[in-house]
Protein backbone atom coordinates (compact mmCIF):
# COMPACT_ATOMS: atom_id res chain seq x y z
CA UNK A 1 0.00 0.00 0.00
CA UNK A 2 1.24 3.49 -0.88
CA UNK A 3 2.40 5.66 2.01
CA UNK A 4 3.16 9.36 2.44
CA UNK A 5 4.76 11.37 5.24
CA UNK A 6 2.74 14.03 7.01
CA UNK A 7 4.52 17.25 8.05
CA UNK A 8 3.66 19.91 10.55
CA UNK A 9 3.99 23.62 9.81
CA UNK A 10 7.62 23.55 11.00
CA UNK A 11 8.49 21.03 8.31
CA UNK A 12 8.96 18.08 10.70
CA UNK A 13 7.53 14.64 9.98
CA UNK A 14 4.78 13.79 12.47
CA UNK A 15 3.41 10.54 11.02
CA UNK A 16 3.00 8.36 7.95
CA UNK A 17 -0.33 7.83 6.19
CA UNK A 18 -1.44 4.88 4.11
CA UNK A 19 -3.03 5.86 0.81
CA UNK A 20 -5.43 4.09 -1.50
CA UNK A 21 -3.64 2.15 -4.23
CA UNK A 22 -6.61 2.82 -6.51
CA UNK A 23 -5.67 6.52 -6.54
CA UNK A 24 -1.98 6.74 -5.69
CA UNK A 25 -0.53 3.57 -7.21
CA UNK A 26 -1.65 3.86 -10.82
CA UNK A 27 1.00 3.33 -13.49
CA UNK A 28 1.13 6.39 -15.80
CA UNK A 29 0.68 5.87 -19.54
CA UNK A 30 2.48 8.58 -21.48
CA UNK A 31 0.16 8.53 -24.50
CA UNK A 32 -3.01 8.76 -22.41
CA UNK A 33 -1.63 11.56 -20.23
CA UNK A 34 -0.39 13.46 -23.29
CA UNK A 35 -3.79 13.38 -25.01
CA UNK A 36 -5.55 14.55 -21.85
CA UNK A 37 -3.06 17.37 -21.25
CA UNK A 38 -3.36 18.59 -24.85
CA UNK A 39 -7.15 18.67 -24.45
CA UNK A 40 -6.91 20.49 -21.11
CA UNK A 41 -4.69 23.24 -22.52
CA UNK A 42 -6.77 23.51 -25.71
CA UNK A 43 -9.98 23.96 -23.69
CA UNK A 44 -8.49 26.92 -21.80
CA UNK A 45 -7.02 28.55 -24.91
CA UNK A 46 -8.25 32.08 -25.59
CA UNK A 47 -8.98 33.07 -29.17
CA UNK A 48 -7.48 36.57 -29.29
CA UNK A 49 -6.30 37.12 -32.88
CA UNK A 50 -9.11 38.50 -35.02
CA UNK A 51 -9.17 40.15 -38.42
CA UNK A 52 -12.08 41.69 -40.33
CA UNK A 53 -13.21 40.30 -43.63
CA UNK A 54 -14.60 42.54 -46.35
CA UNK A 55 -18.12 42.09 -44.96
CA UNK A 56 -17.01 43.30 -41.51
CA UNK A 57 -15.33 46.55 -42.60
CA UNK A 58 -17.16 49.84 -42.64
CA UNK A 59 -18.12 51.56 -45.88
CA UNK A 60 -17.71 50.40 -49.43
CA UNK A 61 -21.39 50.15 -50.27
CA UNK A 62 -21.08 52.09 -53.50
CA UNK A 63 -19.17 50.97 -56.56
CA UNK A 64 -16.15 53.33 -56.73
CA UNK A 65 -16.54 53.99 -60.48
CA UNK A 66 -18.42 52.62 -63.41
CA UNK A 67 -17.50 49.25 -64.82
CA UNK A 68 -16.29 50.38 -68.26
CA UNK A 69 -14.95 53.39 -70.01
CA UNK A 70 -12.61 54.86 -67.38
CA UNK A 71 -9.46 53.00 -68.36
CA UNK A 72 -9.01 51.80 -64.80
CA UNK A 73 -9.40 48.31 -63.41
CA UNK A 74 -12.92 47.28 -62.50
CA UNK A 75 -13.78 47.33 -58.77
CA UNK A 76 -16.97 46.73 -56.91
CA UNK A 77 -16.02 48.01 -53.44
CA UNK A 78 -13.30 50.07 -51.79
CA UNK A 79 -13.34 47.49 -48.98
CA UNK A 80 -11.98 44.76 -51.21
CA UNK A 81 -8.87 42.99 -49.81
CA UNK A 82 -6.93 44.63 -52.66
CA UNK A 83 -7.57 48.10 -51.25
CA UNK A 84 -5.91 49.85 -48.33
CA UNK A 85 -8.33 49.63 -45.40
CA UNK A 86 -10.12 46.72 -46.96
CA UNK A 87 -10.90 43.34 -45.46
CA UNK A 88 -8.33 40.61 -44.84
CA UNK A 89 -8.41 37.44 -46.89
CA UNK A 90 -8.28 34.18 -44.89
CA UNK A 91 -7.22 35.98 -41.70
CA UNK A 92 -7.71 34.54 -38.18
CA UNK A 93 -11.10 35.19 -36.60
CA UNK A 94 -12.66 34.73 -33.18
CA UNK A 95 -15.05 32.09 -34.45
CA UNK A 96 -12.26 29.49 -34.32
CA UNK A 97 -12.88 26.66 -31.90
CA UNK A 98 -9.98 24.81 -30.27
CA UNK A 99 -12.09 22.76 -27.86
CA UNK A 100 -11.29 19.07 -27.50
CA UNK A 101 -13.50 16.50 -25.81
CA UNK A 102 -12.18 13.93 -23.39
CA UNK A 103 -14.06 11.10 -21.77
CA UNK A 104 -14.92 11.75 -18.12
CA UNK A 105 -13.63 8.37 -16.95
CA UNK A 106 -10.45 8.83 -18.98
CA UNK A 107 -9.89 12.25 -17.38
CA UNK A 108 -10.33 10.82 -13.88
CA UNK A 109 -7.89 8.04 -14.70
CA UNK A 110 -5.33 10.59 -15.89
CA UNK A 111 -5.78 12.52 -12.64
CA UNK A 112 -4.97 9.30 -10.75
CA UNK A 113 -1.90 8.77 -12.91
CA UNK A 114 -0.55 12.25 -12.20
CA UNK A 115 -1.29 12.01 -8.47
CA UNK A 116 0.51 8.64 -8.40
CA UNK A 117 3.46 10.18 -10.25
CA UNK A 118 3.64 13.07 -7.79
CA UNK A 119 3.70 10.62 -4.87
CA UNK A 120 6.35 8.42 -6.48
CA UNK A 121 8.69 11.34 -7.16
CA UNK A 122 8.18 13.14 -3.84
CA UNK A 123 5.92 15.83 -5.24
CA UNK A 124 3.04 15.16 -2.83
CA UNK A 125 3.57 17.17 0.36
CA UNK A 126 0.95 16.55 3.06
CA UNK A 127 0.59 19.01 5.93
CA UNK A 128 -1.38 18.07 9.03
CA UNK A 129 -3.21 21.41 9.03
CA UNK A 130 -3.22 24.71 7.12
CA UNK A 131 -4.78 26.74 9.91
CA UNK A 132 -2.91 29.88 10.91
CA UNK A 133 -3.46 32.34 13.74
CA UNK A 134 -3.39 35.26 11.26
CA UNK A 135 -3.52 35.28 7.44
CA UNK A 136 0.00 36.62 6.94
CA UNK A 137 2.00 35.91 3.81
CA UNK A 138 5.29 35.61 5.68
CA UNK A 139 3.88 32.82 7.86
CA UNK A 140 2.91 30.71 4.85
CA UNK A 141 6.19 31.46 3.09
CA UNK A 142 8.08 30.35 6.19
CA UNK A 143 6.13 27.09 6.32
CA UNK A 144 6.65 26.41 2.61
CA UNK A 145 10.41 26.95 2.82
CA UNK A 146 10.58 24.34 5.60
CA UNK A 147 8.73 21.72 3.56
CA UNK A 148 10.41 19.42 0.98
CA UNK A 149 9.21 21.64 -1.89
CA UNK A 150 11.26 24.56 -0.55
CA UNK A 151 11.05 27.53 -2.92
CA UNK A 152 9.96 25.54 -5.98
CA UNK A 153 6.65 25.84 -7.82
CA UNK A 154 3.81 24.43 -5.75
CA UNK A 155 0.05 24.09 -5.94
CA UNK A 156 -1.75 24.45 -2.61
CA UNK A 157 -4.93 22.35 -2.38
CA UNK A 158 -7.45 22.97 0.40
CA UNK A 159 -10.66 21.01 1.15
CA UNK A 160 -12.86 24.00 0.31
CA UNK A 161 -12.32 27.54 -0.87
CA UNK A 162 -10.28 29.22 1.86
CA UNK A 163 -10.09 33.01 1.65
CA UNK A 164 -7.35 33.17 4.29
CA UNK A 165 -5.04 30.82 2.39
CA UNK A 166 -5.81 32.64 -0.86
CA UNK A 167 -4.87 35.94 0.80
CA UNK A 168 -1.67 34.47 2.22
CA UNK A 169 -0.45 32.95 -1.05
CA UNK A 170 -1.48 35.44 -3.72
CA UNK A 171 1.75 37.44 -3.41
CA UNK A 172 4.09 34.44 -3.25
CA UNK A 173 5.81 33.71 -6.53
CA UNK A 174 5.44 30.25 -8.06
CA UNK A 175 2.51 29.39 -5.76
CA UNK A 176 -1.15 28.93 -6.66
CA UNK A 177 -4.03 27.99 -4.38
CA UNK A 178 -7.12 26.01 -5.31
CA UNK A 179 -9.49 23.57 -3.63
CA UNK A 180 -10.47 19.97 -4.32
CA UNK A 181 -13.68 20.91 -6.15
CA UNK A 182 -11.79 23.07 -8.67
CA UNK A 183 -8.61 21.04 -9.01
CA UNK A 184 -7.96 20.61 -12.71
CA UNK A 185 -5.65 18.63 -14.91
CA UNK A 186 -3.90 21.77 -16.16
CA UNK A 187 -2.93 22.84 -12.63
CA UNK A 188 -1.63 19.37 -11.77
CA UNK A 189 0.62 19.37 -14.81
CA UNK A 190 1.96 22.90 -14.37
CA UNK A 191 3.04 22.49 -10.74
CA UNK A 192 5.56 19.76 -9.80
CA UNK A 193 4.66 19.93 -6.09
CA UNK A 194 1.28 19.61 -4.38
CA UNK A 195 0.86 20.97 -0.86
CA UNK A 196 -2.31 19.42 0.54
CA UNK A 197 -3.83 19.35 3.98
CA UNK A 198 -4.80 16.06 5.57
CA UNK A 199 -8.51 16.83 5.02
CA UNK A 200 -7.92 17.71 1.37
CA UNK A 201 -6.05 14.46 0.87
CA UNK A 202 -9.00 12.47 2.21
CA UNK A 203 -11.32 14.30 -0.19
CA UNK A 204 -8.99 13.56 -3.13
CA UNK A 205 -9.02 9.87 -2.24
CA UNK A 206 -12.81 9.87 -1.99
CA UNK A 207 -13.26 11.77 -5.25
CA UNK A 208 -10.95 9.64 -7.43
CA UNK A 209 -11.30 6.25 -5.75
Amino acid sequence: MAKVDVYNQEGKTVESLELSDAVFAVTPKVEVVHDAVVAAFANTRQVLAHTKGRSDTRGGGKKPWRQKGTGRARHGSIRSPLWRGGGVTFGPTKVRNFKKRINKKAKQNVMRMILSDRLEHGGLVVVDTLNFAEPKTKDFAKMKSALPCGYKRALVVTPEKDENILRMTRNIKRVKTTFVGELGLKDLVEYPYLIVSRDALKQLEKKYA
